[in-house]
């Protein structure tokens, strides 16, 4: 595939302007990889950072964290939120350690193959643990593709055969600066190809941008979903989890309660945390983390 004319601009930019994050340094485990991966979904770097570094700290290895109970991962977890990310966390730990004699898995197929990895997830810590050749798709990648090349203000709210063909036609040929292309072209859509208020000024490929060239048209597309929380089961949920994981054993059903004062509620959501498996009924009138 001849050379595209974004990657030499990108990849630059890059090389000057990359954050330092923990699971990006070169001495990075395949296993911190895969431990951001699944933090950073929905939720902020910034927020990410410090429970990133007491995971590891906690459990260097995915066999250190399979030999805890799940209530252990998910009380770690504390307030990222969207808490069965921990679950899946702890689950792929252990199939790690039972599959694999405790090595995250280099096998795209064997990554997709762990609980709680889709196909994003698979390719990224193929591309970043591994430094495999593999399009990694995730929001930022498919703004900046889709204003770069298909001239659109967003993408679509699900990846499409035709963007993931893009996105492939786009890496470069030798698989390290294909891994080295999916984080930059990630980063580039984290720092300045935003959602809401793009530096074009500052973007090493303005002048061969199509969605700048057409005269950055707005989005209009699909209405995009916007996620509220007061007073959503989402912040029902969190306030009963929240005293799930400060209490040093089980908690009675008063203190779940006094957390959330709407019956009906709490008591839905308090089901949902059992079916899910975030919390266990302890006792007739008590419950805990798993």
């Amino acid at each position: 595939m001849p050379e595209s004319p974004l990657h030499a601009p990108i990849l630059s930019w890059y090389a000057a302007h990359q954050r330092d994050l923990p699971w990006r340094r070169p001495e990075a485990s395949p296993w911190s990889v895969l431990v951001s991966e699944l933090m950073l979904q929905q939720t902020p770097v910034a927020r990410v950072l410090p429970v990133h570094e007491a995971w590891l700290e906690r459990w260097p290895t995915p066999a250190a964290l399979a030999a805890e109970p799940t209530g252990e991962a998910v009380r770690m977890w504390g307030r990222l939120g969207y808490p069965r990310r921990a679950l899946r966390l702890h689950a792929a730990a252990v199939a790690i350690l039972e599959r694999h004699g405790g090595s995250v898995p280099e096998d795209h197929a064997d990554l997709l193959a762990l609980p709680g990895v889709g196909e994003y997830t698979a390719a990224a810590v193929a591309s970043f643990a591994f430094g495999q050749r593999h399009a990694v798709m995730d929001t930022n990648v498919r703004r900046v593709l889709a204003r770069a090349v298909s001239g659109v203000a967003l993408p679509g709210p699900s990846v499409t055969a035709a963007e993931r063909r893009l996105a492939v036609s786009l890496l470069p040929d030798a698989d390290d600066v294909a891994a080295t292309w999916a984080v930059a072209v990630m980063e580039l859509g984290a720092l300045v190809c935003t959602a809401t208020s793009p530096a074009c000024g500052q973007c090493p490929v303005r002048d061969r941008c199509a969605w700048v060239a057409a005269g950055a048209p707005a989005y209009d597309g699909p209405a995009r979903r916007t996620q509220a929380w007061d007073g959503t089961d989402r912040q029902c949920r969190g306030r009963l989890m929240a005293v799930l994981r400060e209490a040093s054993g089980p908690v009675h059903v008063s203190s779940l309660e006094a957390a959330w004062p709407g019956t009906e509620q709490r008591e839905r959501c308090l089901v949902g945390l059992l079916v899910d498996g975030l919390a266990v009924r302890a006792g007739p009138e008590t419950y805990a983390l798993p």
